[in-house]
């Protein structure tokens, strides 16, 4: 029986995780149907407008995408401090841009005053929708019920789109985020659907690309901030273009047709401390290495004590390639 959600999710050691959903009959639900040559391409679009919709719904930021033929990659940060900083009637708004809520919902949002018993009623309301729009499970699962319903209509069917649950795993460390970070948004390239991380379709790196070439970076994902430091805003923790850059290099290596090379000095690699043999390894095998947490060993320790885990999963692979 797989784990219960609250005994993945553990804010308090990291907010980054990775989520993979996987389709039923997934040789061409969200592709092309090799013996029919129908194209169900326009899906993987209704993912990805989905997805970053949402994104500004919820309290939870995108850091990498991919939206690929029969699976999605999405690595996530749970920005619960915003959910708790937001007030009652925002956080109302927001999920009435999701659900219809009640009428007591409407009546607050609409300015009436409401009675003693009323407000003690709403106050209980909120508090869930609050805890709702800081969640994991709930992101994931407006998203992946709304395209579910949205291909079988088109289909004419009814029944499972996507596989039971997704899966998801917790990114501890730096080294762990930017490894899945690549491996995720260099998919389109290892399954031969792209040439570059530039002509990736549907891609979370596409999209910064697209945004870098005009000194910016997308509002519908989480911005790079640079390096760590004191008073360090909030953003992933990365020089935006060295990670293009060390994208690029990887595709590059990842390809057959292909010469790329991957130096010890690359600045991120560098600073984790991540050996060049290493990363390609665990950019192209990081779902394979690992299934659970990811980290270096204190951060996999402090984490599995935090979920009262008995068992380290992945602690030989996280010291082998994390170091």
């Amino acid at each position: 029986m797989p784990a219960a959600r609250k005994s993945q999710v553990s804010l308090v050691d990291t907010k980054y995780y990775h989520c993979i959903s996987r389709c039923v009959r997934r040789a061409f639900l969200c592709g092309e149907d090799p013996l029919t040559g129908q194209s169900y391409e326009h899906r993987r679009e209704w993912v990805e407008e989905k997805l970053l919709l949402l994104a500004s719904i919820f309290c939870v930021d995108i850091c990498a995408y991919a939206v690929m033929s029969n699976h999605t990659h999405i690595v996530l940060y749970v920005d619960d401090k915003k959910a708790n900083r937001l007030h009652d009637k925002a956080i109302v708004i927001r999920w009435h841009k999701l659900f219809k809520g009640n009428w007591l919902t409407h009546k607050f949002v609409d300015g009436n005053e409401l009675t003693p018993s009323e407000r003690i009623m709403l106050d209980d309301i909120i508090d869930k929708y609050r805890e709702r729009l800081a969640s994991i499970s709930w992101f994931m699962r407006v998203l992946n019920e709304d395209i579910a319903r949205r291909a079988n209509k088109e289909d004419g069917c009814t029944g499972r789109f996507w596989e039971g649950r997704f899966k998801s795993q917790a990114l501890l460390d730096e080294a762990a985020l930017a490894a899945c970070m690549a491996y995720v948004d260099l998919n389109p390239i290892r399954a031969k659907m792209a040439a570059t991380p530039e002509t990736s379709e549907f891609t979370s790196v596409k999209k910064r690309i697209e945004h870098a070439q005009n000194g910016k970076q997308p509002k519908s994902l989480l911005r790079f901030a640079g390096n760590p430091r004191q008073n360090m805003p909030k953003g992933l923790p990365f020089e935006l273009e060295y990670y293009i850059e060390l994208v690029e290099l990887t595709g590059r290596c990842i390809r057959a047709d292909k010469r790329g090379h991957i130096c010890n000095t690359q600045p991120i690699l560098a600073r984790l401390q991540i050996e060049p043999e290493n990363w390609l390894k665990l950019t192209t095998r990081f779902t394979k290495m690992f299934h659970g947490a990811v980290g270096r060993q204190q951060a996999v320790t402090e984490f599995c004590e935090h979920l009262q885990k008995k068992r380290r999963p992945n602690l030989a692979n996280c010291e082998r390639f994390l170091g």
